[in-house]
């Protein structure tokens, strides 16, 4: 009964990726089809805006979005908010894709723990929904952060860029279109938005504002409330684009500082994070059915649980004590 049982469970597993990975070929092979400009993304961006609502935003993608991930989307909550965190990451993923992966994901960790773990059926329901909302949660944040990361590093040079196009007599529209054609990603990226928005009808200062929101990052606040000031003050636009540049050189120093002072106590942290996953991974090559009692035993979860909880809080404290504001 059990064996059947399981074999149920793998078959449902096996079916489920199957789909899913025919579902996604076929995705990839609409989207083939088609290419689409910076212009239709713009305009269906903002047509999507206007209707209001995610039903006006799906008509305007027409067959790009599939209508399972669809479906899905309409039980996620705040899905605008998740396109703007895959936005932020310059992820060219609709909240639906999105969505599948997640599902996809789990159902892999799932199958996997009831499979090759031979863990009970609750509990590898438990480890496959927690790991196909963690695991591509974790991935966007940590593409998010080396994008900012990059961003941060390349934004000096753009306004570097853009005083000296100033001082040779040319617009701040032409600067910018300069900049997003000469600057590597993802600088280049965001300035080439400004560009298309103001290209499509868009003041600056929304476009401006468009990608700060989006960003938010502080450089670049300061980088827009700069122009904005200038704007209606006036004054030397090279030299105070240059100060700015000169402040951002100076904050991204004092980065690097902190980074180096706070880079022996993160390798402690590391170290001893891991001490328990590298004795768990000892142990199960060891004594194998030692260590599934933990997993077996509803006294080993507990003890299991409590013990993952524990790392968990540890490690936040430590990331608290290593992080620094400027």
């Amino acid at each position: 009964m059990i064996a059947q049982t399981d074999m149920i469970v793998i078959g449902v597993f096996v079916g489920a990726l199957l789909c899913l990975a025919c579902l996604g070929l076929l995705l990839n092979g609409g989207a083939s089809r088609r290419k689409h400009h910076r212009y239709d993304g713009l305009r269906r961006k903002w047509t999507a805006d206007a209707t209001g609502s995610e039903d006006g935003a799906s008509l305007l993608r027409g067959g790009q979005e599939m209508r399972f991930g669809t479906l899905l989307l309409r039980f996620m909550p705040r899905s605008h908010m998740l396109r703007h965190r895959l936005a932020k990451a310059g992820i060219a993923l609709s909240p639906g894709r999105y969505a599948l992966i997640n599902l996809a994901v789990g159902l892999a960790i799932g199958g996997a723990a009831k499979m090759v773990f031979h863990m009970p059926l609750m509990l590898a329901l438990l480890i496959g929904i927690a790991g196909g909302l963690g695991l591509p949660h974790w991935v966007v944040a940590q593409m998010t952060r080396r994008r900012l990361k990059r961003f941060i590093q390349l934004f000096p040079e753009a306004i570097d860029l853009m005083v000296r196009g100033i001082r040779s007599g040319l617009p701040i529209s032409e600067t910018m279109a300069s900049i997003g054609q000469e600057m590597a990603d993802p600088v280049g990226t965001e300035f080439r938005h400004i560009t298309d928005a103001v290209k499509l009808g868009q003041s600056i200062d929304e476009a401006m504002w468009d990608v700060a929101s989006r960003l938010e990052t502080p450089e670049f606040k300061f980088f827009v409330i700069s122009l904005s000031v200038q704007r209606e003050t006036g004054g030397n636009l090279a030299e105070t684009l240059e100060n700015l540049s000169e402040v951002l050189r100076r904050r991204l120093q004092m980065q690097l500082k902190i980074k180096a002072m706070s880079s022996e106590a993160k390798a402690s942290a590391y170290i001893i994070g891991s001490l328990p996953f590298i004795m768990f991974a000892i142990l199960m090559i060891m004594n194998h059915d030692y260590i599934m009692t933990l997993f077996i035993d509803p006294r080993g979860m507990i003890v299991l649980g409590i013990g993952l909880a524990m790392i968990l809080i540890g490690a936040m404290v430590m990331a608290k004590m290593v992080r620094f504001e400027i």
